[in-house]
């Protein structure tokens, strides 16, 4: 009889009780038996919903709950570098959604208690390693048939941000999954960044900077420009481009059906071509999210995590740190690591 992983879930918001649903409905080998939210109520909605024990907004309880193996975190930000010590001081199995914490010294607390146990046992939500497109354009890189990189031209686009956004939290919130996976596509390591403010969109005057350009170099030499906008007006559009030597790898657009047709009026307008543009991050990486979600669980069944690990995410947060620290100077910052400890390596 094949064994089951039993996840107890922090967080009952949007991304919470879609990963409560992916587990249940599509991860083999695992379901949920717990889950618990700051706001108790949004826990209580979520376990009705499935059959399941609500903790309320009692975290803490769930994460000592003997049943519960291995805890998922997708609560606010600022909480993830607590729930994930408090999970680890249980020895237990840890999926903590990005970032892994708000600042490099948060995420050294938690390599140095991996340490101590001497085990992975956190893994952090960089879904993007698991999309098709992005696995291709890595595998190309990596083969050499377009010759070495030179150049990553990204950008990271929203429709619009909830109340208490700040201008940081375009780097930390927004920007971190750029961080994360330009550096896995190259196989390369940050030497230094820079933030800069550019015009400013009439879409947002909520007191934060937007649009945002970060500009990184690797110790390679490659240069990597990140546009990002975090009210952009349209849709949710994730674009990435390869420049190598020898040509270029571009990040595909999501499946759509293109129509084309004359729009209603059409007496006074041209027929045009057209294709939808998603709104909705959830479903732009819903297959990476379920594949993560998956190989996370074979992962945990076999005893050795594969994904990216709390080292991936500490290094997100220097070269965050970094680029915060650089906005307004008009200088590249330097992403200044400490060693890398062989668990990682």
């Amino acid at each position: 009889m094949e064994k089951v992983l039993k996840i107890g879930i922090i967080g009952c918001g949007a991304i919470g009780k879609d990963h409560c649903r992916r587990i249940i409905e599509t991860v083999p080998g695992a379901t949920v038996v717990a889950v618990s939210d700051y706001v108790a109520a949004a826990a209580d909605d979520t376990a009705a919903k499935y059959g399941i024990k609500s903790y309320g907004n009692d975290c803490d309880g769930m994460i000592k709950d003997p049943e519960v193996e291995a805890v998922v975190i997708t609560s606010i930000d600022p909480t993830h570098h607590d729930y994930v010590m408090k999970t680890l001081a249980e020895e237990k199995w840890c999926f903590c959604e990005k970032p892994l914490s708000q600042n490099a010294a948060d995420c050294e607390d938690i390599i140095k208690r991996e340490q101590e146990i001497g085990k992975r046992l956190v893994q952090v939500g960089f879904m993007r390693h698991y999309d098709r497109g992005y696995a291709e354009m890595k595998r190309i890189i990596d083969s050499g048939e377009i010759g070495k990189p030179l150049l990553i031209k990204c950008c990271h686009r929203n429709v619009a941000q909830g109340p208490g956004f700040k201008t940081e939290n375009g780097v930390t919130n927004v920007a971190i999954h750029e961080l994360d996976i330009c550096r896995w596509l190259l196989g390369d390591e940050y030497e230094d960044v820079q933030c800069v403010k550019v015009r400013q969109s009439s879409n947002s005057n909520k007191g934060y900077d937007n649009p945002q350009v970060m500009l990184m170099r690797t110790k390679n030499g490659c240069f990597i420009d990140v546009e990002v906008q975090v009210a952009d007006g349209y849709g949710y559009d994730i674009q990435c481009e390869v420049v190598c030597e020898n040509g270029t790898v571009k990040l595909p657009d999501p499946y759509a059906v293109v129509r084309r047709s004359r729009p209603a009026g059409w007496d006074s307008v041209q027929p045009a071509e057209s294709m939808p543009i998603m709104t909705d991050w959830k479903e732009r990486f819903i297959e990476a999210y379920d594949i993560e979600f998956c190989k996370w669980v074979e992962s945990v069944h076999a005893g050795k995590l594969t994904g990216p690990s709390s080292w991936d995410g500490y290094v997100a947060c220097v070269a965050g740190d970094a680029l915060n620290a650089s906005r307004g100077t008009s200088q590249f910052m330097k992403v200044e690591t400490m060693e890398k400890p062989e668990m990682y390596k």
